[in-house]
């Protein structure tokens, strides 16, 4: 089944695997990696259906592939896929990069580095001793718990509508920080520095049930998702508001950047890609 994938056989192959995936970024950006480091590749984007995953990997590795960005909703279903796992996939129980490694299936999880290095190093937010509420329980909330604690947060607040699903995320972690799961109502009366949209909300114009006057004075806003223009999410943090107002694609690159340096052994700069990529955004829109 492997003559699905129509490759280039001259250039190493890679893509992102989602549903949906047609508003993916990540083809460009690593073209443009590619381009910056003289590396010979070629990256797509291939949409999944729902119980198809494992089948999709299979041909992508009998095809030749050499790694695979996951994203949403196959996060979760990668770790358990692999074979190996990093440090970091291991605790995040949820894998956004595989690695084909001879018969080894190798996952990462690249995407807490890259949130962690957009809010601190891009746009200098201090997380040290500020109150944290992370929007979601799935793999995308997973895989940035770790790195956020490491910069040593007051507290992390995991919002689920299902809320035993946030509370067990949250006492997965509960050995390294202090964590807690709520639902949404139960914010209510409570105030955060950092609200962080790990959710795919946004992809269907929608927004999580967040009570009124739950940011601090000076509160920052992140939605995980990037789009031209503002998501539901950070238009809600601008009539709230949110001193500073975020969207994904910083973390979208430094992801990609670790991802790239993962299966190339060379690291590209990112912030010309992200200047890029806004003004490739912007033109567009």
């Amino acid at each position: 089944m492997s003559d699905i994938f129509d490759f280039d056989r001259r250039k190493d192959q890679y893509a992102v695997m989602g549903n949906p995936i047609a508003h993916s970024k990540s083809p460009r950006i690593h073209s443009l990696f590619a381009e910056q480091t003289g590396q010979s590749l070629e990256y797509t984007a291939i949409q999944v259906d729902p119980g198809g995953f494992q089948q999709a990997v299979g041909n992508f590795d009998a095809a030749g592939g050499k790694g695979l960005n996951i994203t949403v909703p196959f996060k979760q279903e990668a770790w358990h896929l692999v074979s190996d796992r990093s440090e970091r996939a291991e605790r995040a129980g949820a894998i956004n990069t595989i690695k084909f490694d001879g018969n080894t299936l190798y996952g990462d999880n690249t995407d807490g580095v890259g949130l962690v290095n957009d809010l601190c190093d891009n746009n200098q937010l201090e997380l040290k001793d500020k109150t944290i509420l992370l929007m979601g329980a799935g793999g995308a909330a997973r895989g940035v718990i770790a790195p956020l604690l490491v910069k040593q947060p007051a507290a992390i607040t995991i919002a689920n509508r299902t809320v035993d699903k946030a509370k067990e995320l949250a006492q997965s972690f509960s050995d390294i920080g202090n964590l807690s799961g709520s639902s949404y109502a139960a914010l209510n009366g409570k105030e955060f520095d950092l609200i962080i949209n790990a959710t795919a909300a946004s992809l269907q114009g929608d927004l999580p049930p967040l009570p009124e006057n739950i940011l601090t004075a000076n509160a920052c806003c992140y939605d995980m998702m990037y789009a031209a223009a503002a998501t539901p999410f950070m238009q809600w943090a601008a009539d709230h508001g949110a001193v500073k107002i975020l969207d994904g694609l910083g973390m979208l690159v430094g992801q990609a950047a670790e991802s790239f340096y993962l299966w190339r052994g060379v690291r590209p700069e990112t912030q010309s890609v992200i200047a890029t990529l806004r003004s490739e955004m912007l033109v567009k829109k």
